[in-house]
Formats: structure tokens, sequence, C-alpha cells
């Protein structure tokens, strides 16, 4: 079983390689030029049937070699890979809409990472969800409702758009929650799910070393902030709020729920563990424990 899904996570950084390969559609000729004209290029019909043929070829080339369910691993590599390529295009290009280039690149690698990580750590939970493209309706919601402000307020107030050092931050706080969260991920090893677990493994043990002697909940603190660093990241004001106030929430109902579990794998030592270390995420403590 391992080896298969082992096998999956190879095929996984091939198709994301395949999809990051639309960045070819503009090398080919920006040789030794500047990439000036390259966002007007793709925006353009020559680009849009450029980057169509290319989207067609590459996945008749993974229908032809994959089939069942190590084409549906490939075509959502593939799907994060090319929204990668177009978000670097757009960032190296001369264009207002460089930021959105940014988000696009972490956006992407985001969800693809989180697979490709887990395929590394605990094969054996590797599945479709692993990329979390399909985490809830409410992840979805708040995704679109991101796109949608930042389009209308570049329409409107587009100065807004502009702030580049606000963006820099954005961009920074991104790099770190999510360098955070997949350092999470390492340094449990088998012991991480994306699903709380309800009933201890064998190999289930308690992490109290590395990020996770800073931080009970390193990989919530870690998506937390990255998830609002894309909206700063945007200059999004409403959806910066919006994202703050969900993600906080979320997290600490998450977090009740998991340290139910985790008292109840490990008792004595977790209650120690919880007293020396606290959430990371603030204003929230995590179950209390005399209602334990």
């Amino acid at each position: 079983m391992a080896g298969k899904l082992v096998l999956e996570g190879k095929i996984s950084i091939i198709s994301f390689l395949l999809g990051l390969g639309v960045v070819i559609i503009p090398l080919i000729r920006t040789f030794a030029v500047h990439l000036d004209w390259v966002f007007d290029y793709l925006t353009g019909v020559r680009g849009k049937i450029a980057i169509a043929v290319y989207i067609a070829v590459i996945n008749g080339f993974l229908l032809i070699i994959y089939k069942g369910p190590l084409y549906k691993v490939a075509v959502r590599a593939c799907f994060l890979g090319f929204t990668f390529g177009c978000g670097l295009i757009i960032s190296f290009s001369q264009t207002t809409w460089t930021h959105f280039g940014w988000y696009m690149c972490s956006l992407s690698f985001f969800h693809y990472s989180e697979y490709l990580v887990t395929a590394i750590i605990n094969p054996r939970s590797l599945s479709l969800d692993s990329f979390l493209l399909n985490h809830s309706v409410e992840y979805t919601v708040a995704a679109v409702s991101s796109w949608v402000e930042f389009t209308i307020e570049k329409l409107t107030v587009p100065e807004m758009k502009q702030l580049s050092w606000l963006s820099l931050v954005g961009l920074v706080m991104v790099l770190c929650g999510d360098f955070l969260r997949k350092s999470a991920m390492l340094t449990a090893g088998s012991n991480f799910n994306h699903i709380v677990q309800n009933e201890k493994a064998q190999s289930h043990v308690l992490v109290t070393d590395g990020v996770y002697a800073f931080f009970r909940h390193p990989s919530y603190v870690g998506w937390f902030y990255w998830s609002i660093g894309t909206q700063v990241m945007l200059c999004n004001p409403v959806c910066i709020a919006g994202y703050t106030m969900a993600s906080w929430r979320f997290f600490r109902e998450r977090i009740e729920e998991e340290e139910l579990s985790l008292i109840h794998f490990f008792a004595e030592d977790y209650l120690e563990y919880k007293k020396k270390v606290g959430t990371g995420l603030p204003f929230i403590s995590g179950i209390r424990i005399n209602s334990s």
C-alpha cells in the first residue's frame, strides 16, 4: 500500500513540473528581451490560444500515461503547477497585477506542498483530499471572495492595490506561515494527519520537540498567519478582517476538538506539556483542563 502511495507522490512531482512548464511560452519569445510585454501578450488572443494548446497537450499526455486514481492525482498536481507558473509569469511581468501573481504562487504552492509533504511523512494517510483543494465550502467561498474583492477594488480604487510595502508584509507572513506549517508536519512525521484522530494508533506519540517546543499547534499557527498574509499581500481590507475572524474561530474550535483527543491519548503527559507551551494563536488557550 505504502509503495503505491509513494508512487503517487512521485507522479505529483512530475505533473507539477509539467504544469509549471507553462513558463516556457513567454520565455520562447523573450529570450534576452525584457518581460514588459508578457502580461499583455498572455491576456491577448495569441496568448490565450497558446495557453489553451499547452493545457490540452499536457492533459492528453497525462491521460495516456496515467489511468484512474493516478490520473486524478496527476491532473490536480499539474493544475497547481500551471497556476504556480502563471503566477511566476505575472510576478515578473511589468504589470499592476504583480501582487496577484505572488498570491497565485503562494496559494498553489501551499496546496501542492500539503500533498507532497504528506506523501513523504505519512503515505498511508495520503489521498486526493491531501491537496486540501476541497477543504470546505466555507474555504472555497473565502477564496472566491478574496478574488472578487481584489478585482473590484483594483478597478475602482487601483491605488489601493499598489501599496508595495503592505504586500511585502503579506508575502513575509505567507512565507513564514507556510514554512512553520511544513516544519510542523515534518517534525510530527507519521503523527501528523489532516483529519483530527479520535483513536490512538500504536505509532502515535506525543511530539514536543522542534517547533512543538514553542507552539502546541504550530501547523495551525502557520496556517492562520498564512491565510491572513494572503489577504495582506492582496491589500484586501474586507477580507483581512473576514479571514482573521473566520480563521480564529475555526482554529479555536479545531484546537479544542483536537485537545480532547490528545488528553485522552496521553493523559498527564499532555496536560503537563499544555501547562508549559501555549497554542501559539492569539487569545486561544485550548480546552480547559478542569473540563476534560
